[in-house]
């Protein structure tokens, strides 16, 4: 049995792991063996530009904030070695990261994730990767809602040249005429 001062750590670290979790809408789970420190150190760096947080855990911790949180569905995939990525504010960037390098490393793989308070399996995982980025989603729904407009805009030129043109038509068409009557 560890004693006070160790036991006190272990519950500090999983109350941290536990208001870590809470506050964010979205985290993966990994098993990391076998990737080496040049790939491990490129990976952290790409996370952190993206505001994930990624750090190693013990299973033995993240079972107890699992607990906590009631995520139990975590706590089957804590097994082998075990990182986990958690995202403030951009929900799709811990999976979309994780999952491209988990296709060119063969040993990382994606254990489980969480998004919004509920346990998701990694095939979930897999799909919000493949989700466009925050932008992109941001600019396609923008050009939805101006779409209309700018085919309003398009419509409403081309009968406006329709009618300078027919103006034009009619213009030459009175001169003819003009010109022909005073010829007579």
């Amino acid at each position: 049995m560890p004693n006070a001062k160790v036991l006190e750590q272990k519950k500090a670290q999983v109350a941290s792991l536990v208001e870590k979790i809470k506050n964010s809408p979205a985290g993966v789970l990994v098993d990391y063996k076998g990737i080496n420190v040049a790939d491990d150190t490129a990976l952290r760096k790409e996370l952190r530009e993206a505001g994930v947080e990624y750090s190693v855990v013990k299973n033995t911790m993240l079972k107890f904030a699992a607990q906590e949180l009631g995520f139990d569905g975590l706590i089957e995939h804590l097994h082998g070695t075990t990182a986990i990525a958690i995202g403030s504010d951009d929900v799709v960037a811990p999976a979309k990261i994780l999952a491209k390098f988990a296709k060119t490393h063969d040993n990382f793989t994606v254990k489980v994730g969480f998004l919004e308070g509920a346990v998701v399996p990694a095939s979930k995982v897999d799909e919000l990767a493949k989700l466009p980025s925050k932008e992109v989603l941001i600019a396609q729904t923008l050009y939805s809602f101006n779409y209309p407009i700018m085919q309003l805009a398009i419509a409403l030129n081309a009968i406006a040249e329709k009618g300078e043109a027919d103006q034009e038509a009619l213009v030459s068409t009175l001169v003819a005429e003009k010109t022909a009557e005073a010829a007579e």
